[in-house]
């Protein structure tokens, strides 16, 4: 079993720009680009829980229960695995040498499997192993930046709470990307 991932390294830039969004939703001034960029953050944040998916890099720290869980991997798409840590018969904290493992990245499909010939270390019972990984998309989909977009300047042009049970264009766009549907 998969724990929620802990953001170690929060985004560094975002799958759509302001100025992309103000083009979408035809602002021309500046007054509010602090509400931008705050709805930029929270349209993200919003579709990467919608879809399961990650749509910019960041890195994750992730726990679960065994090695068995790794056929499954909680987080896609990954970029790269930055080390696997577990907790081995004798209560001491080992590190996974990469010589062991490969990630195996197949768009949202994202599994770390064993090289040929190695063998998956024991842990002690009841430990938890974690996986540091960076996750997301180096170049967005251009299907996900449409529906950011249209989410939004939706979200710009109606500040107020909406009715959230519609099919929208926004889920339409997205439901390609979704792990957890």
């Amino acid at each position: 079993m998969w724990y929620p991932a802990t953001i170690t390294v929060a985004a560094s830039s975002e799958p759509v720009s302001a100025a992309e969004v103000k083009a979408q939703a035809e602002i021309d001034f500046t007054d509010d680009d602090t509400l931008i960029t705050m709805l930029i953050a929270g349209a993200r944040a919003f579709a990467e829980k919608y879809c399961g998916t990650r749509f910019a890099t960041q890195t994750i720290s992730v726990k679960c229960d065994c090695f068995a869980d790794f056929a499954k991997f909680a987080e896609a798409p990954v970029q790269s695995v930055t080390s696997i840590s577990y907790v081995d018969t004798d209560g001491a904290t080992q590190t996974l040498a990469t010589s062991v493992y490969e990630l195996r990245n197949d768009g949202l499909e994202v599994s770390i499997a064993l090289k040929y010939g190695q063998v998956w270390p024991a842990t002690q019972i009841g430990s938890r192993i974690t996986v540091v990984a960076v996750v997301g998309y180096a170049t967005v989909p251009d299907d996900v930046k449409r529906a950011l977009l249209l989410y939004i300047a939706g979200g710009y042009a109606n500040r107020e709470n909406m009715k959230d049970s519609d099919w929208t264009a926004f889920d339409s766009l997205l439901c390609n990307h979704r792990r957890n549907a």
